[in-house]
């Protein structure tokens, strides 16, 4: 079965009363635009998401008929979890995080990092409350930098352009 869009999501449907054959992912599966997997019951799914990236995520249901919908199961992971005191130290942790690279996801009130043991070890040794869990990473936090080189203008430009003063 060949998927090219999502149709929506299964907590826009709270009295369904269909068979939810799960597409299990793993976290970085769920931006891939081409791959080929199967459902729980079986079902070989082939995804190919060609003008968009396609952020999948925990419900998304990918196809719908009478008896059946496929939808996606985001599944856990060990992560590191940071709960934050304050402001300031949930943009001092985001901005180790990001310095590093690293995909970063949020719930509630904590911050989700895919486990990476050095990570781990500088975090706790700057004092933050840290801990590792197996936990499911669905939201993303989003940033609003496109990544370096995206276009002609160099980091430095588009810093000058900010920090200028306009009269």
């Amino acid at each position: 079965m060949l998927i090219q869009q999502k149709i929506g999501n299964i907590k826009d449907y709270p009295n369904n009363t269909k068979t939810i054959d799960w597409l299990k992912l793993q976290w970085f599966e769920s931006n891939k635009r081409i791959q080929r997997k199967h459902t729980e019951s079986g079902l070989e799914i082939a995804i190919k998401f060609l003008q968009e990236n396609p952020n999948l995520t925990q419900g998304d249901i990918l196809f719908e008929d009478e008896k059946t919908i496929i939808a996606i199961e985001v599944l856990p992971c060990e992560c590191i979890v940071v709960a934050p005191k304050n402001m300031f130290e949930m943009a001092s942790v985001c901005y180790e995080i990001g310095n590093k690279h690293l995909p970063l996801f949020f719930d509630k009130e904590e911050l989700l990092v895919p486990n990476e043991m050095p990570l781990f070890k500088l975090l706790l040794s700057q004092g933050y409350v840290v801990k590792q869990e197996q936990r499911k990473l669905v939201q993303p936090l989003k940033t609003t930098v496109a990544p370096h080189g995206s276009t002609n203008e160099t980091l430095f430009t588009k810093i000058m352009k900010l920090t200028a003063t306009h009269e």
